[in-house]
């Protein structure tokens, strides 16, 4: 009778104990603070920044969350960067856009999204990183593919993107212009012939810079990748004994843009938070982090921790040789100019 008596007091005990405990756990949840609540946002960006964004998204949610109390939960959709640019202007909630180049988040601007003046918001034309364009090749080199001129040799297959969608192809397409430029003396009938040729061994014409990647190195195809530096070393990374980078004598200076998209933070009301990621972009550590995913850091003392990395005695051109992205894209993107026209004949 005693032991009967005693199990009944443990139940009666524990119903006690579950009680509270449940009770106890119903009152935290029913009090949620504006601190806790969630802060969603969109990254709207390009092909090649995959890996990056995913490791910053990471450190920006923990230094929001140490220095404001809040979560935020980063959406992050990629693709060619003229194709992005064109989701947003039709409807892609972007609350910011880090794109491959500022005549894309310019376009986003002329569609009344973007205020006017976004290119100065930030240091360095709002660019936080920067890369080049390099050759990825085989191991062994077996085409001997040492500069821009070999790319246009009977039997070489080149693969780079199309830059009508893809960013990446823009700035694949100026530094070997560039290039040819100096070779001809800025003869532009030669110049236009050397480019005709190039691309006559484009095998594929990839809409974005993964999709090119993803041609040369998964698929096999071609003797040649024209890639952006960073998605270069991200191949050795990956496959350490079967590509090399080759760079060519002369490149351009690649510099992504990053904008915050106005129209959308005012309706999802993220603006300090969409600022505060942008901003946070030049912060050492995720200056650190671009270097550790091989885009050159805009901070020139951070950049100098990666000399062993990158070529920082490369020969770059810049936008402002072409006259800015509006010039050049008017003269060599635009429905009609010159890549339609070498490229149809």
């Amino acid at each position: 009778m005693k032991k009967r008596k005693i199990r009944v007091c443990l139940y009666v005990l524990i119903i006690v104990l579950l009680t509270a405990i449940i009770s106890g756990c119903s009152q935290a949840s029913d009090v949620v603070s504006d601190n806790d609540a969630n802060i969603e946002m969109l990254n709207v960006s390009y092909d090649p920044t995959r890996e990056f964004y995913a490791a910053y998204n990471e450190l920006f949610c923990e230094y929001w969350k140490r220095e404001n109390g809040q979560n935020v939960m980063i959406t992050q959709s990629h693709g060619g960067s003229g194709s992005q640019a064109r989701s947003v202007i039709e409807g892609n909630e972007a609350d910011v856009v880090t794109l491959a180049l500022a005549h894309d988040i310019t376009a986003i601007e002329e569609s009344g999204m973007i205020d006017s003046g976004w290119l100065n918001e930030f240091s360095g034309n709002s660019s936080p990183y920067t890369s080049t364009i390099v050759f990825l090749v085989r191991k062994g080199n077996e085409k001997n593919i040492q500069d821009w001129d070999d790319l246009i040799r009977d039997g070489v297959e080149v693969i780079t993107p199309n830059p009508k969608t893809s960013g990446g192809a823009c700035w694949n397409f100026l530094a070997a212009w560039a290039y040819q430029e100096v070779q001809d003396g800025g003869n532009e009938e030669e110049t236009r012939e050397f480019m005709k040729k190039l691309y006559k061994n484009v095998l594929v014409l990839d809409s974005g810079a993964r999709g090119a990647t993803n041609t040369f190195v998964e698929n096999g195809q071609g003797d040649v990748l024209i890639a952006w530096e960073n998605e270069a070393y991200l191949s050795i990374k990956e496959y350490p004994d079967e590509y090399e980078i080759i760079t060519p004598s002369i490149s351009i200076l690649a510099q992504p843009s990053v904008a915050i998209v106005d129209s959308n933070v005012d309706e999802h009301g993220t603006r300090e938070v969409a600022e505060a990621y942008l901003e946070y972009l030049y912060s050492d550590e995720a200056q650190r982090l671009a270097g550790n995913h091989y885009y050159r850091p805009f901070k020139e003392n951070i950049l100098q921790e990666f000399s062993e990395q990158f070529d920082l005695n490369m020969n770059l051109v810049t936008i402002d040789d072409f006259g800015g992205w509006d010039e050049a894209y008017r003269i060599y993107f635009d429905d009609g100019a010159i890549f339609d026209q070498i490229y149809e004949d």
